[in-house]
């Protein structure tokens, strides 16, 4: 538990619909530091139990879901204060998923009697645009905010964090000698995954001052996709070679099978995961967020050569 921590969230009850993923266990910390108690629903929820020991005796309940299923929705947000929805995915059906599949959930949310609800979307949500992903990432916002018109939706941009699968996928491949690098000049704007679950906190410490608001949650520093790669390998002490990828090239391996990105994950990168500005930002939210240079050095240490033990730090 934090220390000095406010509990404003003291015993709400909170359902994290979709919660047993990365910012959901990082939610997760955040809120029972607040006083929270949580329902994990997730449709593995074997992979709940991790957060069981985040919390004190009889503050974390983990129950089964399938957001396609109604009736384990109702189940699942019985007598909740509020609701937040983690659910996303990048292959499937993702209409049923992250398009009505959301509204669904904020719906029943409304029909239970939660008083908050938060949905967590994605910047780069457009309604016409080509790539389902954020399409239906779109579609899914206007579904929750038909259903629960006092929803706040958050658009978080990619997110960093020691455990996550961002950085610690370009981290295990900088002892490549030859490194290439898909859309070298798109931007992106990483945002730590802590900073986004405590704006999601401050949402629902106060949901009426936030509410029927889209946020856009961005961290501090633009980079393009080269920059990145360039302060990974400087973090992991590895000096690849950076080949940078033309568009043609970069489709061209997306479009293969068993390659490490798909034609939609290639197109999202291209497009860039940077804040319009034009929508309130996670300062707003009472957070100023922290740039990623604060944590590489300490995070990426494992990935140097001889990982923690090949550095000396002084006499014995």
């Amino acid at each position: 538990m934090t220390i000095g921590r406010t509990r404003d969230l003291d015993g709400k009850l909170i359902a994290l619909v979709g919660g047993t993923g990365f910012l959901g266990t990082h939610l997760a910390q955040e809120l029972l530091d607040r006083g929270a108690r949580l329902r994990i629903a997730s449709r593995h929820p074997e992979q709940g139990f991790k957060v069981k020991p985040l919390g004190n005796l009889g503050q974390v309940q983990i129950v089964a879901v399938d957001v396609t299923k109604p009736h384990t929705l109702r189940v699942a947000l019985t007598g909740v204060d509020a609701v937040v929805n983690l659910v996303g995915a990048f292959s499937g059906n993702l209409d049923d998923v992250q398009g009505k599949g959301a509204g669904q959930i904020a719906a029943i949310a409304r029909e239970a009697g939660a008083r908050a609800f938060v949905h967590v979307s994605a910047i780069g949500a457009d309604a016409a645009s080509p790539i389902a992903y954020a399409r239906t990432k779109a579609e899914g916002e206007a579904a929750v905010l038909a259903a629960f018109p006092d929803a706040v939706v958050l658009r978080p941009s990619v997110l960093f964090g020691s455990d996550d699968r961002f950085l610690t996928l370009f981290a295990g491949l900088m002892a490549m000698p030859v490194l290439p690098v898909f859309a070298p000049a798109a931007r992106l704007q990483p945002l730590d995954v802590d900073d986004a679950a405590q704006a999601i906190g401050n949402v629902l410490a106060a949901p009426a001052v936030h509410a029927g608001k889209t946020c856009e949650l961005a961290g501090p520093e633009v980079l393009s996709v080269l920059e990145l790669n360039r302060r990974i390998a400087r973090a992991t002490r590895r000096s690849p070679l950076f080949v940078e990828l033309s568009d043609g090239m970069g489709s061209l391996i997306a479009a293969l099978p068993f390659t490490p990105i798909s034609r939609d994950q290639y197109a999202l990168l291209r497009q860039g995961n940077v804040a319009s500005g034009a929508l309130p930002g996670i300062r707003d939210l009472g957070v100023p967020p922290r740039p990623l240079d604060l944590f590489l050095d300490r995070w990426l240490v494992t990935w140097r050569k001889h990982g923690r033990f090949g550095t000396r730090v002084g006499a014995v």
